[in-house]
């Protein structure tokens, strides 16, 4: 893990297609596109996506959330053969 990556750990699903906790369930594991408008549809996140966490729980006055929390996916940058800064991954 490095400064920037971005996590998200758990997921909460409900009964239905609609209540996933997941894009990995949401495609059935790749298995099924989701259509994400204007035409584009996805099996995996690509290259150039952004990824947007929210959360929230409760109703009014109780409501509490932690805001929102975005990434974008970027090119592998770790090969076999390629080295990142200086490094190299075994």
């Amino acid at each position: 893990m490095r400064t920037g990556d971005l996590l998200g750990s758990g997921t909460i699903s409900g009964h239905d297609a609609s209540s996933v906790g997941s894009f990995l369930e949401a495609s059935q594991n790749g298995k099924s596109a989701i259509e994400l408008g204007d035409g584009i549809s996805r099996t995996w996140l690509e290259d150039g996506d952004e990824v947007v966490l929210q959360g929230f729980s409760g109703e009014g006055k109780n409501r509490v959330g932690f805001g929102e929390c975005s990434g974008k996916i970027l090119p592998v940058r770790w090969g076999r053969w390629q080295a990142v800064e200086g490094q190299k991954k075994e």
